[in-house]
């Protein structure tokens, strides 16, 4: 067999995966095993810049393959599509040629929501989530609006090759301020349940998400840097978002900040179920599996509201909700054969604290340095928590299928 074909066609698969957001574990085990199938030990080494792939070929001498990765996508159905391919190739072993055409068929058959659509799920995130968030029916309305402006701004600079830090400021900005200028000039509603709703399209769920698994699955070193990126991006909302507030508060001076609004379960259950939608079409989830996504952003909410009902506690009610989603999603993934990552990261997505990075910053412009401490220090405590529930389930979950994987074999072997 050709070996450097081989490798060739296993350093794209790999390419590919880890360019629409693949873990860490998915990336490095998928190529292993397909090695594996054609005969091959194979050393692999991923991070999130860099993929690496070596095998001894028939007469001793190592094949080595480097490939540099860009900025990562959060492309779900990619992930989803390619591990299906990963699936198949193990099964059937095809000759290299086949391999190919297979990988090239698996790339054309991808499917991509169009500009408008994508426009659309600006609207849907910024109405959902400012009305879960306590908003009124007018702030959801509004927010709406300030998502499909997130939308544009970071199309814009992805048209423009922009760095992600300076992207997000951009569209931190150009948000904030459009809702203090619609606030003061158009008509009033609550400025920041209008932002908070809108900026939740800059959370990076995703990287946090594969940060925290890559790290349950020992690859420290792509979590650390995974990590890094969430807080250099948290850190970028919160510059553009302190911005707009300090350039709003001297042209139109303090901002009308209203009471949040304590809605009823069901209407909550729905504006949760909108708000993941949005996430499932910037996620790229097709077919009935968006549905499923969804609706795991329900569960989630039900959840942290129920808890907080009788806790009163805000990190242990999310940890609870970050508990219940991340079981649904491995049961989930069990069922439909699908990735758990796309029904984890779109479950999460209610609870990652959008509005606690705003606060934090609004009490900073402020000059509440207490508040601002105490802000900070809860909205890092949510982080942690949901991190924690998250590794929690997936660490049991993977102790399991080990379990059950040396289990079958001591049975095979009797």
């Amino acid at each position: 067999m050709n070996e450097r074909k081989l490798l060739d066609l296993v350093s794209l698969f790999g390419y590919r995966l880890a360019m629409a957001g693949a873990e860490t574990y998915r990336i490095e085990e998928s190529i292993t095993l397909i090695l594996r199938n054609y005969g091959y030990q194979s050393e692999v080494f991923c991070i999130p810049n860099c993929l690496s792939i070596s095998i001894d070929g028939e007469d001793g001498t190592p094949v080595y393959r480097m490939r540099r990765l860009g900025a990562h996508g959060n492309d779900l159905d990619c992930v989803e599509r390619y591990s299906n391919l990963s699936r198949r190739i193990c099964r059937e072993k095809p000759d290299l040629d086949t391999l190919a055409q297979w990988i090239d068929e698996t790339e054309q058959s991808r499917q991509q929501y169009s500009f408008a659509m994508k426009m659309f799920s600006g609207y849907l995130c910024g109405f959902g989530f400012s009305v879960l968030f306590g908003g009124r029916i007018i702030d959801g309305i509004c927010a709406g609006f300030l998502g499909v402006i997130i939308m544009y701004v970071d199309y814009w600079m992805n048209k423009l090759h922009a760095n992600q830090v300076f992207s997000t400021i951009g569209s931190a900005f150009c948000c904030a301020m459009a809702g203090y200028f619609i606030a003061n000039q158009i008509f009033p509603h609550s400025p920041d349940a209008a932002i908070i709703g809108a900026l939740m399209i800059l959370v990076p769920g995703m990287l946090f998400t594969n940060a925290m698994r890559d790290i349950m699955y020992g690859d420290t070193n792509s979590g650390i840097i995974r990590a890094a990126l969430v807080v250099l991006q948290s850190v970028a909302i919160a510059l553009g978002t302190a911005a707009a507030l300090f350039i709003a508060i001297k042209i139109w001076g303090q901002p009308l900040v209203l009471p949040k609004i304590q809605h009823s379960l069901l209407l909550l259950n729905i504006v949760s179920f909108i708000g993941c939608t949005s996430f499932t079409i910037q996620f790229n989830v097709h077919g009935k599996g968006w549905i499923f996504c969804a609706f795991g952003g329900m569960i989630a909410w039900t959840a942290y509201y129920i808890t907080k009902s009788f806790t009163g506690d805000e990190v242990w009610s999310m940890f609870i909700a970050a508990l219940a989603s991340a079981f649904y999603a491995e049961i989930m993934a069990r069922v439909r054969k699908y990735p758990a990552i796309s029904y984890l990261v779109i479950s999460n997505i209610p609870l990652f604290p959008g509005s606690g990075v705003y606060y934090t910053m609004f009490y900073a412009v402020q000059g509440d340095m207490e508040a601002f401490a105490n802000k900070g220090y809860e909205t890092a405590a949510v982080a942690g928590a949901i991190a924690l529930a998250v590794l929690l389930v997936s660490t049991c979950f993977r102790m399991w299928n080990t379990y059950m994987i040396h289990r079958r074999y001591r049975l095979k072997k009797c």
